[in-house]
């Protein structure tokens, strides 16, 4: 069972946990860390997606963010986004390598595998330098089918037409852009 540590609406602990099956079944409030990897390719900004495998829980098949992950009770941000780094793509951080881009609110409701989903997130965004190319990153199977990097221009305007199948915000992808140019 994996415990989470309900949140306020400014995303502090309220000293309370659920369990994260309770969570999004019922809608309650809980903390993630969004890390998005970039990399400057001449002219142009580079993000890294992760395509999420086709077994996981939420969203299938879709492009996301670079490395993403529910923050355990107990457990902070940083701590959070650097062990889904190593954990998902195999990448080493540290609290310093990564840039705060702000925090949101996710609020979404869905069906997935006959299942309704209550997803209530309140999620600290960060974006990380990063130089490796696709093949370097050595990749979580049963979380991430394969990885790409993606001008952020191109990924804005594919996201906001939904040209890609894809689980992204594009004004988590402006948040990111607008911080790290």
């Amino acid at each position: 069972m994996e415990y989470l540590d309900i949140v306020d609406e400014n995303g502090q602990p309220t000293g309370e946990v659920v369990e994260r099956g309770k969570a999004h079944a019922e809608g309650i409030m809980h903390r993630t860390s969004h890390v998005w990897l970039v990399r400057n390719r001449g002219e142009h900004l580079e993000i890294l997606l992760q395509k999420r495998c086709d077994t996981k829980d939420t969203h299938p098949g879709c492009y996301d963010i670079s490395s993403a992950g529910h923050i355990p009770a107990g457990v902070d941000f940083i701590p959070s986004a650097i062990r889904e780094l190593k954990e998902e793509l195999g990448v080493d951080a540290e609290g310093k390598n990564l840039v705060f881009c702000g925090d949101r609110i996710i609020s979404s409701d869905n069906i997935f595998h006959g299942k309704e989903v209550h997803d209530r997130q309140y999620s600290r965004v960060f974006a990380m330098w990063c130089e490796l190319d696709e093949d370097q990153f050595e990749l979580q199977k049963e979380e991430v089918s394969e990885v790409i990097w993606m001008d952020i221009d191109e990924l804005i305007k594919a996201v906001s037409e939904n040209s890609i199948p894809h689980c992204i915000y594009v004004e988590e992808v402006q948040m990111v852009k607008n911080s790290v140019l």
